[in-house]
């Protein structure tokens, strides 16, 4: 918005220390530090709201739809550039078949994910009860060794 420069800001500089006085410089920065960062929060917060309207108007789409009619080589390349990522993924999303060699890898691979989940949770129980069986065992014999006339 305001284009300063170092010349600009050091005879701003100047003249600030000249009519504040060294003493209070530090705080007038301060306190117009404060200001600048106000009012860049609140001029954030208007573009962000002003952004949220046009989306929800549909100024984005209609803006879109302006850049394809005035320049339509642009369009074009958008289009071969999605097709390219198409390739480069692999799977067309609208086009997935679930028959194809790409759907049968992939269901392929749900089942070997399910099997490795299902192991890993049999693993994490078999643990904890080995864990909780251990627990146990120590608070019986702590309990054994607390009650009188008993041997461990």
């Amino acid at each position: 918005m305001f284009d300063l420069g170092w010349s600009e800001l050091l005879v701003i500089g100047v003249v600030a220390l000249i009519v504040v006085g060294p003493k209070d410089l530090p705080v007038l920065f301060r306190n117009v530090g404060r200001w600048v960062g106000k009012a860049r929060g609140l001029a954030r917060e208007f573009s962000r709201a002003m952004n949220d309207a046009a989306d929800e108007a549909g100024v984005k789409d209609i803006a879109k739809g302006i850049k394809t009619a005035t320049n339509p080589v642009d369009s074009a390349l958008d289009g071969v550039r999605k097709a390219a990522s198409d390739l480069r993924t692999g799977i067309d999303p609208t086009k997935y078949d679930p028959g194809s060699a790409t759907g049968k890898l992939a269901s392929e691979r749900a089942e070997q994910a399910k099997k490795i989940q299902a192991a890993t949770a049999r693993v994490a129980a078999e643990r904890r009860l080995r864990e909780a069986t251990a627990e146990l065992e120590k608070a019986r014999e702590a309990e054994a060794a607390l009650k009188p006339g008993t041997e461990t």
